[in-house]
């Protein structure tokens, strides 16, 4: 009895199984089916094109737009990357191309060269930023966008380039054959100390081996400049490798700190990143400065460290990119970069700040949830990284920002450069008085003309107020209003000198110094890097921030 009861039992649990089992086999089924049928379909469709439609198929450009396109219903990271784009991608993983090394620009329907890079083939073959470049290998560059025209600087390295130049100021052109390189963009722009005991690196991106570059200006600044704080700045760095995030935090964490966690759908997705080593600065008080452009990597990085209160973070939200990305091949040397992913800081935050469409917006606190970092301070997800300290932009759109966006800047700083063989070094150079005023000459000769947002807005007003019926008893204030409104350039160039002053000769420094002494000018006037020396030159606001 007992023997056939069991056999009873055992027979019940075998169905109840099998009928618990069938649920899921019709899903991956009714899934499967379901893929093969709209494959189907889609070949079908193409099928009858290519017999019946009545003009040649464009096979390539279809099946390239149908993929975008469905891939647009996704995340915006998960991208196609066809075999005409593997550059693209070898730029975005290893931060190295093939090609010149300047950066180019359109202008006036020219292809310019905005800013040639240090030491590499372009500035080494003496082209300078403001120089037109009229061929490449030939080709005629009028009217050719800036993609075209970079397609054709780039190529396997030890290959030549042959360029006709015009230069500003000269009547002829000239030849320049320029020998292609493997370009790598140095991801340190700039190092070096903000006084005698506090040292600064401005970090692009985690590129590649890019860890390697940040431990070895860090430990320049110990060894040559003896010191023992640092601000890290992570401003406008959109990311990259995760890898590189792991090996910078492994400098200040303990061993075996974990870094961030990787969540996807499959097992293989799953990983767990600590560090691997002991910390070389245990000790050593850190800052790091983001914005709403620090993203991925830069997130990783500042929100392990401010969930081990090891660092103080300060600037704005950061952009909120928690999700992780794969490049998986695909037949004929395409590519698709696909999210498999989402990452979770060591508190168990997802800082995905970004819906499916692509829009940012500030996730409400209702929607998020709270958690706790190493001390016991609230954090939250679901929106980035918010800073411990908050800092706001001095955003200002005034004559400054017309001059150099319509390029007067540039030129003159194109012209500055012409007539003056050397400068002084970016933290001394300042532009004199005789010197401003001749900028000022040279804005009203280019009859350089504005016209300020607030008024158009005053316009798209007035139109409102004349819909409504109120014309008659509003139109001599707005008449007064436009008037105030009206762009008077020559007092603006004095009203408004102080900012035009930085940018001019911001621009002016690049045009001897390059990116670093660029960014060594304008940290004279960041703003946030003075807000951030005083924090971390206090201690005890240091202490009472990480653990209050």
């Amino acid at each position: 009895m007992k023997i056939d009861g069991l056999r009873r039992l055992k027979t019940k649990n075998l169905v109840i199984i099998l009928l618990l089992s069938v649920p899921f086999v019709c899903f991956g089924q009714t899934k499967y089916f379901e893929i093969s049928q709209n494959s189907d379909i889609y070949n079908a469709v193409l099928r009858e094109l290519e017999l019946n439609y009545v003009d040649s198929l464009p096979h390539k450009k279809m099946t390239e737009t149908a993929i975008n396109s469905m891939l647009k219903l996704l995340d915006p990271y998960t991208v196609f990357i066809p075999k005409s784009d593997k550059n693209a991608l070898t730029m975005m993983t290893t931060g190295m191309y093939g090609g010149i090394g300047a950066i180019i620009m359109q202008k006036d329907g020219e292809i310019v060269i905005a800013e040639p890079h240090e030491g590499m083939p372009a500035q080494r073959s003496g082209l300078k930023a403001g120089d037109i470049l009229v061929q490449i290998n030939g080709v005629k560059l009028k009217g050719k966008s800036v993609s075209e025209a970079s397609s054709k600087l780039r190529g396997i390295p030890g290959t030549e380039v042959r360029l006709k130049v015009k230069r500003p100021g000269e009547k002829k052109t000239f030849e320049k054959v320029v020998v292609r390189e493997a370009i790598k963009i140095e991801p340190v722009s700039y190092y070096g100390t903000l006084s005698d005991s506090i040292g600064y690196i401005s970090f692009r991106e985690f590129t590649a081996k890019s860890a390697n570059s940040f431990k070895n200006a860090l430990s320049e600044l110990i060894q040559q400049h003896h010191i023992n704080k640092l601000i890290i700045d992570l401003r406008d760095n959109g990311g990259g490798l995760v890898n590189e995030a792991i090996e910078i935090a492994s400098l200040f964490v303990p061993k075996r700190s974990l870094i961030v966690s990787l969540k996807g759908k499959i097992k293989e997705a799953n990983k767990v990143y600590k560090t691997v080593s002991e910390p070389l600065y245990p000790e050593m008080p850190l800052l790091i400065l983001v914005n709403e452009e620090s993203a991925s990597a830069s997130e990783i990085l500042a929100g392990a460290l401010q969930d081990m209160d090891r660092a103080v973070i300060v600037g704005k939200r950061t952009f909120g990119k928690g999700l992780v990305q794969n490049v998986r091949m695909l037949p004929h040397e395409s590519y698709l970069k696909v999210t498999t992913a989402k990452y979770y800081t060591p508190s168990g935050r997802c800082l995905q700040a970004i819906n499916y469409t692509g829009d940012r917006k500030k996730t409400p606190d209702n929607l998020t949830s709270e958690f706790k970092t190493l001390h016991g301070r609230t954090v939250r997800d679901g929106g980035g990284i918010t800073p411990d300290t908050t800092l706001t932009d001095d955003e200002k759109i005034n004559i400054s920002y017309y001059l150099f966006t319509k390029n007067i800047i540039f030129d003159y700083a194109t012209q500055y450069a012409a007539s003056h063989p050397t400068i002084a070094t970016p933290d001394t150079f300042r532009l004199s008085n005789g010197e401003y005023q001749q900028f000022v000459d040279y804005v009203i000769d280019r009859d350089f003309t504005y016209q300020l947002e607030s008024n158009k807005y005053l316009q798209d007003l007035r139109k409102m107020i004349r819909i409504e019926g109120y014309e008659a008893s509003t139109d001599s204030i707005l008449n007064q209003l436009t008037d105030l409104l009206k762009p008077d350039i020559q007092k603006d160039l004095q009203l408004f000198r102080k900012d035009i002053t930085f940018m001019l000769e911001s621009e002016i420094v690049k045009r001897y110094y390059f990116q670093k002494g660029e960014a060594e000018y304008r940290l004279r006037g960041d703003k946030w890097v003075k807000d951030a020396l005083k924090i971390i030159k206090d201690r005890d606001k240091m202490t009472a921030i990480l653990r209050p």
